[in-house]
């Protein structure tokens, strides 16, 4: 009798979960989550978004209007939908959106007294996550349990950090609730990658605070850096991505070649 060898089939990879994180606001988060999404979504990546920001700047910067939804994330935080029946396609080639609303602010108190709520977004992801190749979840600024929801889901956290005199103020309490959340809920969670934003080669502190940065957190920081555009600023007035504002600009190239890098880590 023949024997015949057995196949094996390889199993595919697995998306990546990012968390876009900074308790401090006004870095970029929302800037880079929008423009990530849509520079991996043009480079042939599916690529979804989950708002975890009450202000939902990331929701009505693909082009969603925020105040229309009765229906966002928060409902699926709090288990009457999934996010597959919240997800929606955006303008962005390739990126789909779990888009956030106001309602998004109640869900920390409403959370408190749930049964492993730490794990709730982490819990909905698991049956969709195949579907995607990145999934990057745009986190309020703080560090509540939103964030802890999100580091519980994460692979690695992407810190997008600006050009300024106070860039690693504060970031001790966010890189000690990593450790936390690493240590009791996410035993594979750490640092995927810091974003310098905000960039002006043209002033000298900046790369001041570039070189401390590089000091401090070393091969992990990007090498693409953000600049300060106009047009960046401009395009989610107008619910696009930069990529689709204004193409051929500086901003739209800095996040193309984040996503080359981004895709290069895995």
């Amino acid at each position: 009798m023949d024997f015949e060898m057995p196949t094996f089939k390889t199993p595919e990879p697995r998306s990546k979960v990012l968390a876009i994180v900074n308790q401090k606001g006004g870095v970029g988060k929302s800037t880079t989550a929008v423009n990530l999404a849509a520079a991996l979504g043009e480079a042939g990546k599916k690529v979804l978004l989950i708002d975890l920001d009450p202000q939902a700047n990331s929701t009505s910067g693909l082009g969603v209007n925020k105040n229309q939804r009765e229906r966002c994330v928060y409902d699926a935080l709090l288990g009457e939908r999934t996010l597959e029946e919240l997800t929606e396609p955006v303008e962005e080639k390739n990126v789909f959106i779990v888009p956030a609303t106001i309602q998004l602010a109640g869900a920390e108190v409403e959370l408190v007294n749930v049964i492993s709520r730490e794990m709730r977004l982490k819990s909905m992801i698991e049956p969709i996550r195949d579907q995607y190749d990145y999934i990057l979840i745009d986190c309020a600024p703080s560090l509540g349990l939103l964030t802890i929801n999100a580091l519980t889901a994460a692979d690695g956290l992407l810190i997008p950090l600006q050009c300024e005199y106070y860039a690693l103020e504060g970031l001790s309490k966010l890189l000690d609730s990593m450790r936390l959340v690493k240590t009791h809920l996410n035993p594979k969670l750490d640092v995927f990658g810091v974003l310098m934003t905000m960039y002006d080669k043209r002033m000298n502190l900046t790369q001041q605070v570039v070189t401390e940065v590089e000091n401090y957190f070393g091969d992990i920081v990007f090498k693409t850096y953000i600049p300060r555009t106009v047009r960046l600023s401009e395009a989610p007035s107008y619910g696009q991505s930069a990529l689709t504002y204004d193409s051929k600009g500086k901003g739209a190239e800095a996040y193309r070649e984040l996503a080359k890098e981004v895709m290069q880590r895995g």
